[in-house]
């Protein structure tokens, strides 16, 4: 009898679990206000470096309830780093906020292109942001009641989407005082990502060639066309000969103007991918001879810019299962009459067989699965240094893929806004683990050493700049 009274008392008396309940409420009290920031986000659909809307909303959102923001970090005008608090531990929240090109969609349950738009949040990251500041705001109200002591950061990243913004965040030194970093990632399932991603390295081949009339006088011209379409035949030839993980792929960005006229400019964009950051960069070497060979073989030249590259995903099991208990506490999301109905016809469009709709309301058990990521992301730079833990949340109709017009129409509705609340108090309860249990963080950090071992961080994309212009 003594022991249950005993268990009861610990429970009713657990901190953390108070703790957890106020963070809880508090978002849930705000989930309109987060919802209407998260819409106006998705309407901006701003894509990569261009995210001024987007990140302006966030940045006077925190400078609202007290954060200090600093902009314009790492030579990006659109990253911020918001503080609250002081002292160890120093928890930061990972924040995205870029819409993709060439994915406009109104926020019904059929293919229909918004008036005027080119762009779409298809990745759904006006609520990654979004959930992530008010976690950040549920922690920061804690922090000044006096009921955790330490220091909250809301990390704004721009650019997930190709532009490898949070890898200038790395290298720019940002994350170095941070003890642990907590994100998410909009879905179709509700669960902890323990899976790794790929290693990825891009670039933008130009090549330029000489002018001429294409029928009157072709033998005086020499087609930068032809040499990118040299250049994808070989490399498509090279898939042959790459280990069986790599991924390789691209689009024609410029092809000429006319077909009259033998173009004397084309361009290629050219991802490269594979679990191991080394392969990434001999395949990515094996690519540029090819390029060079297109050249010597038009008798064009050829130039390349790269444009981004990211690391694998460190994974940390010691995070990953806090993360994964206090997810089973947030639960999953469950639907209306009127949300089942939209769900059924979104999956309609579907060419497969979709998963029940009912598996938004339930949580994955946890599970690691290291080298199954299809995916590559700059949260796995971050992951490089310093722990890392993220998760998904149900934001989308079941079998929803990401980049697709499905994922921008459901992202649009209550249906995003529900899982977007999943998130946020799953993060803020995950920090709160980490406030007040440090032996968590020591934990996590050694398993950290042990992940990282010898290696010492090099970005992909190498010492260059921003490419702040890389959607143009």
């Amino acid at each position: 009898m003594s022991v249950t009274v005993s268990a009861q008392k610990k429970k009713i008396t657990d901190p953390a679990a108070k703790l957890k309940d106020e963070a809880i409420q508090d978002i849930q009290s705000k989930a309109a206000e987060y919802k209407k920031n998260a819409m106006e986000i998705w309407g901006f659909a701003e894509v990569g470096y261009k995210e001024v809307k987007s990140s302006g909303l966030h940045q006077q959102t925190l400078k609202d309830n007290g954060f200090t923001v600093e902009a314009g970090v790492a030579g990006i005008p659109t990253a911020f780093v918001a503080t609250y608090g002081s002292g160890k531990p120093v928890i930061g929240i990972l924040a995205e906020f870029d819409a993709l090109p060439g994915m406009s969609q109104e926020a019904v349950p059929e293919k229909k292109a918004v008036d005027g738009k080119n762009a779409g949040h298809a990745c759904g990251h006006h609520l990654f942001g979004t959930a992530s500041v008010a976690a950040g705001l549920a922690i920061k109200k804690l922090i000044a009641e006096k009921k955790i002591t330490g220091t909250v950061k809301v990390f704004g990243c721009p650019a997930e989407e190709g532009g490898s913004g949070k890898v200038y965040m790395v290298r720019a030194g940002l994350f170095n005082d941070a003890d642990a970093i907590i994100h998410w990632h909009p879905g179709d399932d509700n669960e902890v990502t323990m899976t790794s991603a790929l290693a990825n390295k891009s670039a933008k081949f130009r090549f330029k060639g000489i002018a001429a009339h294409a029928s009157g006088a072709p033998e005086k011209g020499r087609s930068s066309l032809d040499a990118v379409e040299a250049m994808d035949m070989m490399a498509n030839m090279m898939r042959e000969h790459m280990p069986q993980e790599a991924r390789l792929h691209y689009v024609i960005t410029n092809g000429g103007k006319a077909p009259n006229i033998v173009p004397d400019f084309a361009e290629v964009y050219y991802y490269i991918r594979h679990p191991k950051k080394e392969e990434v960069k001999a395949i990515f070497e094996r690519v540029v001879k090819i390029a060079q060979g297109a050249a010597l073989g038009t008798e064009t030249t050829m130039e390349y810019e790269i444009i981004g590259g990211t690391h694998d995903m460190l994974l940390n099991k010691t995070l990953g299962e806090v993360m994964q208990k206090n997810l089973d506490k947030a639960g999953g999301v469950d639907y209306t009459p009127e949300e089942i109905e939209f769900a059924k016809k979104i999956q309609s469009t579907f060419t497969f067989k979709a998963p029940a709709i009912e598996n938004a309301a339930k949580v994955k058990p946890f599970k690691t699965v290291p080298d199954a990521g299809g995916g590559s992301t700059d949260v796995g730079d971050v992951s490089y240094a310093v722990p890392t833990v993220g998760m998904s949340a149900v934001t989308w109709v079941a079998g929803t893929p990401a980049h697709s017009w499905q994922a921008v129409a459901a992202g649009g509705t209550d249906i995003g806004a529900k899982g977007m609340i999943v998130a946020a108090k799953t993060m803020a309860m995950t920090a709160i683990d980490l406030y007040t249990n440090s032996v968590i963080i020591t934990k996590a950090a050694e398993e950290f050493k042990s992940a990282k071992g010898d290696y010492k961080y090099e970005a992909l994309l190498g010492d260059r700049s921003p490419a702040l212009n890389y959607r143009d």
